[in-house]
């Protein structure tokens, strides 16, 4: 796999450098051809390639330059171009017309600033000058100045569209890793969100179903200890009831069909079936407070009476209350629900930190979810929670 992306990398890179191996190609020829048409020098053709190469093989190598070492790269470039023109008298146009508008354009790729490449077009065509007065004459240099700035307007027209365009393409490719990233970190979130769906969901049926048997199964056992069978049994009865319930919620939620194939909700009906079971299976006074009259909305109705369940639950479990107020009513546009019990208590800064007790947090959870605000109290005289949501009212059938 490595061995096939690196032949893939040399192969980018000689397809990239290939137009200007082909450009200087021809420089080289029509150098040579230049001079051995007026006067054949074979040492100086001989130095003269030997030169050119280097100066070819120093270009092919140039992606390993750096920031620190450009202007020696530079210089040693420039240093090339002016010995072959020096030495190609006759043939010295082809070289300066060729080389210095590549060297100019080249130095681009390094930077895009103006003062760096007006130095570098400086020293150009210092090097232009001082060759072309050095093996020519000043007529011949009039004639050949305006080809040369042609040539250096067009190198570096072109130079600076193919380097924006690299530029581009760079600037798509971290667009593109960036979306990649972002598309990882959304994935991550909504599987982080569905966890917690779930376990909350799970938490608010098999976990409060199961809870509310085992608190029937006791008060059953107390009765039947006590030899009142027909109460035990009646609780047994009502049992039997809840865990069918149980397990139809967990189906439900299961098959993640809840809030598409759940029967309607009577929210008053579900707050009072919910108490009625409470005080049979504790024995525990409930004061109900309901008025409400506006229809609520499927997702406000389950969240809401699924935290009611939640707060009960925990009074049954924690709170050795012998009392429990229920306030359901709608105030300024809002549904609050208040519970109160005159329990022992807990210390809110706790909450949470017990591992495999999170209905508190599932009841926060689901107070965001529904856009509202959730107002814990607790002292050794009892325990006070206020939920407070914007109406949601929901569609009458």
């Amino acid at each position: 796999m490595k061995e096939k992306k690196g032949m893939q990398n040399i192969s980018e890179l000689f397809a990239s450098r290939l137009p200007t191996l082909i450009w200087l190609s021809i420089v080289y020829a029509g150098t040579v051809v230049l001079q051995f048409l007026k006067d054949p020098l074979i040492l100086e053709s001989a130095v003269f390639t030997g030169l050119f190469t280097l100066h070819v093989f120093l270009h092919w190598n140039s992606y390993r330059v750096t920031h620190k070492t450009f202007w020696i790269y530079f210089s040693i470039q420039a240093a090339l171009v002016y010995l072959c023109a020096i030495l190609m008298r006759d043939g010295y146009q082809a070289v300066l017309i060729g080389l210095l508008p590549i060297l100019i354009a080249q130095s681009l790729s390094y930077s895009f600033r103006v003062k760096r490449v007006v130095f570098i077009s400086l020293i150009s065509i210092i090097v232009f000058f001082d060759s072309a007065l050095t093996v020519g004459d000043k007529k011949e240099m009039i004639v050949f100045l305006p080809i040369f700035v042609l040539m250096l307007i067009i190198v570096l027209a072109y130079a600076i569209l193919f380097f924006k365009q690299v530029q581009e393409r760079l600037r798509i490719q971290s667009f593109l890793e960036d979306l990649r990233v972002a598309h990882e970190k959304v994935e991550e979130l909504t599987l982080a969100n569905e966890r917690q769906r779930m376990a909350r969901d799970l938490h608010d049926t098999l976990a409060q179903g199961v809870a509310g048997l085992i608190m029937r199964l006791e008060a059953a056992d107390a009765h039947m200890s006590q030899k009142h069978t027909e109460r035990a049994h009646e609780i047994i009865r009502q049992s039997m009831q809840q865990a069918r319930r149980t397990l139809a919620e967990a189906r439900r939620a299961i098959d993640n069909l809840r809030l598409k194939s759940a029967p309607e909700i009577n929210f008053k009906e579900a707050i009072a079936d919910e108490i009625e079971h409470f005080n049979q299976a504790t024995g525990i006074i409930v004061f109900e407070d309901y008025r409400l009259n506006k229809r609520l909305s499927r997702l406000q109705m389950e969240h809401s009476l699924h935290i009611v369940k939640e707060c009960l639950t925990n009074i049954a479990r924690h709170a050795k209350a012998d009392k429990v107020w229920v306030l359901v009513s709608a105030q300024n546009d809002k549904l609050v629900i208040g519970i109160r019990d005159n329990g022992i208590g807990f210390k809110t800064e706790d909450m949470g930190k017990d591992a495999g007790h999170y209905g508190l947090l599932g009841m926060k959870e689901r107070v965001r979810l529904i856009g509202g605000e959730i107002y814990m109290n607790s002292n050794s005289e009892g325990t006070s929670i206020k939920l407070e949501t914007p109406l949601i009212e929901g569609e009458r059938t």
